[in-house]
């Protein structure tokens, strides 16, 4: 992640266009829910690790605020816990020893936060069982990885950058240029650190990899030596021959169950770019394909899923995304936006804390370290990560405001939708097409409700909406977040 990655909405790839991109939640509106069109089974909410959790790894309060949805005491308030099921966790490239002379190249301008210790630090020696390799690297960041483990996630292993020692300048911010900067005869070794330490964690931290990703943005250009963070560009040719090693180096230490993902493009279009420009071969080594979602509301994640889903038969998530508005909104937005058109199965945010306001849903302070407050983000989370959970399908809905999840042994229909116009709407959901909707007791319909533009609900509970036949409204107040749950519903 990167903070200019912001622009990328307004620079250009354009939106999905406008017969798709309609569907913003003006006015009032029928939205009919169809069971027969499905999306896939969910698979889950999720957060990358580095770099809140190099800060507050050893915290159990987060892990229950962030992997649990059980109520924890933060700071005085009892705060709904968001019930992500994801960590992805980042494999660092740092480290401060000196091998043959030769030692690591910092950028000036990167924190220390931000610089993630890696294992392997001496290239002299390739066995994980010598001094070459220093297993208790990164001590916090590893401890909320096993914290989450405990909680019952699942896990993906990431690298930003691959070791300092495997760059062409010793860099691992990247090179002075922005452009490749994986020296080519450290291609087969950067996939043997990252099966080594997958092993290792299998055997002796309890954490079972469920994917690796040897790649994170490798086509964006604004990986350079004065960057603030790990980074590493890699051209889709690059990537292509690092996939085959990822395969062998997994296999060979008996991981042949671990997944591979790729590439972690920063934008959908760029990531349907790299896609097209594999070959068929390369394309089998890849299990799915992750995308972050730094394009906004921008792109054509319409065609993305076609290329991957429809015509690869590739899994696809969006594995990381974020954005500087603290209401929440705009996060909201989007991600509807991915429920219409992207169709992931799994959706992760960057940094669930940060230094931003902005980007964070628990910010803290970068210069002493310590947390700081709740950002209404948060409890919109809250509104999509407790009700669409793990296991549902995904229904369609026809607009790009409204996404629905279904859960057939529990008979219930979860509706999550945003009004992100400047004044209230009231929106009807058609359910005709279901066999059965019987709701709660005399119809109820339980809601929650989030005001982003202040002064009213933050994740509040309602019980004062009912079904009116095969029908249920609800009036959302501008800048509205609201989750509607229907039970007693049979396809």
């Amino acid at each position: 992640m990167i903070r200019r990655r912001t622009l990328l909405a307004a620079a250009g790839g354009g939106l999905l266009g406008t017969a798709l991109a309609t569907g913003t939640a003006r006015a009032d509106a029928t939205i009919a829910v169809n069971p027969a069109t499905k999306y896939g089974t969910w698979e889950g909410w999720g957060t990358s690790l580095a770099w809140w959790a190099n800060v507050f790894g050893a915290r159990d309060d987060f892990a229950d605020i962030f992997f649990t949805t059980k109520s924890t005491t933060y700071n005085g308030t009892s705060l709904p816990g968001l019930g992500l099921n994801i960590a992805r966790y980042n494999l660092g490239a740092c480290s401060w020893n000196t091998v043959n002379s030769e030692s690591m190249v910092a950028s000036a301008n990167i924190p220390a936060f931000k610089q993630i210790e890696g294992y392997w630090q001496d290239w002299n020696n390739e066995d994980p069982t010598s001094s070459a390799w220093k297993w208790t690297a990164d001590a916090t960041q590893r401890a909320m990885l096993v914290k989450a483990t405990a909680r019952g996630v699942t896990t993906e292993l990431f690298a930003n950058s691959p070791m300092w020692w495997m760059c062409l300048n010793h860099n691992p911010s990247g090179a002075s240029g922005g452009g490749n900067n994986l020296q080519s005869w450290n291609y087969r070794q950067h996939a043997s650190h990252l099966a080594a330490v997958a092993l290792y964690a299998k055997n002796n931290w309890g954490v079972n990899f469920a994917t690796v990703e040897a790649f994170n943005e490798p086509s964006s250009s604004w990986w350079t030596a004065t960057g603030t963070q790990e980074g590493c560009h890699m051209d889709s040719t690059v990537q292509a021959a690092v996939l085959p090693y990822v395969r062998s180096e997994l296999d060979s230490r008996g991981l042949t169950s671990t997944k591979i993902s790729a590439s972690d493009e920063t934008s959908y279009d760029l990531a349907r770019t790299t896609w097209s420009a594999f070959s068929s071969t390369t394309k089998g080594y890849v299990n799915r394909v992750n995308v972050h979602g730094y394009q906004g509301s921008g792109g054509r994640r319409d065609l993305l899923y076609t290329d991957v889903v429809t015509t690869a038969g590739k899994a696809l998530w969006n594995s990381e995304t974020g954005d500087s508005d603290s209401t929440g909104l705009t996060m909201a937005s989007n991600l509807l936006y991915d429920f219409r058109w992207l169709h992931p199965t799994a959706w992760t945010y960057w940094q669930v804390m940060d230094p931003s306001s902005g980007w964070a849903m628990i910010a803290y302070d970068q210069s002493t370290l310590t947390a700081g407050a709740v950002q209404t983000k948060y409890y919109v989370m809250a509104q999509f990560s407790r009700h669409i959970r793990p296991g549902m399908t995904i229904l369609d809905t026809g607009v790009s405001y409204a996404a629905a999840g279904y859960d057939a042994s529990a008979k219930r229909l979860v509706i999550v939708a945003a009004n992100t116009g400047s004044s209230s709407t009231t929106l009807t959901f058609d359910l005709s097409k279901f066999t059965t909707v019987a709701g709660g007791t005399s119809g109820l319909v339980p809601r929650w409700n989030t005001v982003t533009g202040g002064g009213g609900d933050l994740y509040t509970a309602h019980s004062d909406t009912y079904l009116s036949g095969k029908t249920v409204s609800a009036t959302f107040a501008a800048g509205a977040v609201q989750t509607l749950q229907i039970d007693g519903v049979v396809i």
